[in-house]
């Protein structure tokens, strides 16, 4: 493997890690709140109250598909 593919592969992995759904959202909450910013907005508690809500989701996502099997 040449380096550059290592080194994308190790980033790949340590963004996206074990769930893309997070990855993005954590993604679209910077996005939304740098918007907020941009627009004079005081927004700094958007993106810990996102990423709080996405952990909840993702261990309830892991809950459930943990009592199916």
């Amino acid at each position: 493997m040449s380096r550059i593919r290592a080194f994308a592969a190790f980033w790949y992995d340590f963004v996206i890690g074990d769930d893309w759904r997070v990855a993005l959202g954590v993604v679209l909450a910077l996005a939304a709140t740098a918007g907020l910013v941009h627009g004079g907005v005081n927004a700094w508690w958007l993106l810990p109250v996102v990423v709080a809500a996405l952990l909840g989701l993702s261990l309830l996502r892991v809950v459930r598909a943990a009592r199916q099997s």
